[in-house]
């Protein structure tokens, strides 16, 4: 069921993305990996593709995450991160600054306030600065977000009585908005930094990401990243915010 609803996601940015046939793809791969063995076990694992294609009149981006992280606390080897990232979106350019943007987004995440959630969107973008050192654009649109809270569980009562609550799926729509921002302090260093809010009125979801890369060659370089995600309303026991930070070697194709 849920990779019916990643792949029904992810088509609803199709019919944009077919529209070009000009330029070629290009895109970059990042892997984290860390492994510790002995008094403690842990291993950690994060990893990315991104691919992007862009002519006169379009401008397409796919993209895949991963983070998986197990973890050994109190002789227990278990699970602690274990998500899973699919997205695409597809631009109609107006003009050199102005373009038309369809998106679609799925994630699955065992340790989020909920099982999975989904949002497709289309909206109106405008590039204020793209040059060779510096590109700054934002995004707005209206949205539709289906999400499946988790379940979590009640204790009332006397004497207490545990009650188990599974909410049902919901659908609504929202207000996505996207800003991104890239810049080349020289030929080797760049910082990129990322906010997209998906806001309705039973979530506001955001996520805010800033990688800096330094380039080894024209192929490989190294990236640190800082991730924040927030929930406004989350399930009893879930905290709102996490965030991720990670070191990376970037492969880019």
């Amino acid at each position: 069921m849920k990779k019916a609803l990643l792949a029904s996601a992810l088509l609803a940015a199709v019919p944009f993305t077919a529209q070009a046939q000009d330029g070629a793809w290009t895109g970059s791969g990042e892997l984290g990996l860390a492994l510790t063995t002995g008094n403690s076990k842990s291993q950690n694992v994060n990893a990315k593709l991104d691919f992007t294609k862009e002519d006169a009149l379009w401008k397409h981006n796919f993209f895949l995450k991963a983070l998986r992280s197990k973890g050994e606390a109190n002789g227990v080897y278990d699970l602690t991160a274990n998500r899973f990232e699919g997205g695409a979106s597809s631009a109609y350019k107006f003009d050199e600054r102005s373009y038309l943007v369809g998106a679609a987004r799925y994630e699955n995440d065992d340790f989020s306030p909920f099982d999975y959630q989904w949002i497709v969107s289309i909206g109106y973008g405008y590039t204020f600065i793209k040059n060779q050192q510096t590109e700054f654009s934002a995004e707005v649109g209206p949205g539709y977000r289906r999400a499946d809270p988790r379940a979590f569980a009640v204790t009332a009562g006397d004497p207490p009585v545990t009650t188990i609550v599974d909410p049902d799926v919901e659908g609504k729509i929202v207000a996505r908005g996207l800003i991104a921002y890239k810049h080349k302090f020289t030929d080797t260093t760049a910082l990129e930094n990322t906010t997209l809010v998906e806001a309705g009125s039973n979530n506001t979801f955001l996520q805010n990401d800033t990688g800096l890369a330094v380039s080894m060659n024209d192929r490989l370089a190294l990236k640190v990243g800082y991730q924040v995600r927030h929930n406004s309303d989350v399930t009893p026991g879930t905290k709102k915010t996490d965030t991720l930070l990670t070191t990376n070697l970037v492969f880019k194709f």
